[in-house]
């Protein structure tokens, strides 16, 4: 995937199309970065979906901004070589929702 610097336009759209189906859980922007937090059951569901989020971010050679904390997982997307949102993102971001089920 290229990592060209997305404008604001196609972030905007990007992001209303990321969220079509769980406007409850959005991502936002915030600080420049794609930000999510995921809820789950218990800590080892959220560990299995960071298990998983990590395959798909090593498959993209992409790697997520992310903390843990019991039962909830805070991520935080951004191309740092390229100083910004680029596809790679809302790529990773679609396969992390896909992954939270």
């Amino acid at each position: 995937m290229a990592s060209n610097l997305l404008a604001e336009a196609d972030i905007t759209a990007r992001l209303e199309s990321l969220n079509a189906h769980s406007p409850a859980e959005a991502w936002t922007l915030q600080d420049g970065k794609l930000t999510r937090e995921f809820v789950f059951r218990d800590f080892v569901e959220a560990f299995g979906f960071m298990t998983k989020a990590a395959i798909h971010a090593q498959a993209l050679d992409h790697h997520p901004e992310w903390c843990n904390v019991y039962k909830k997982v805070r991520v935080q997307l951004t191309t740092h070589s390229a100083g910004g949102l680029t596809a790679l993102d809302f790529s990773l971001a679609e396969r992390m929702n896909t992954a939270a089920g």
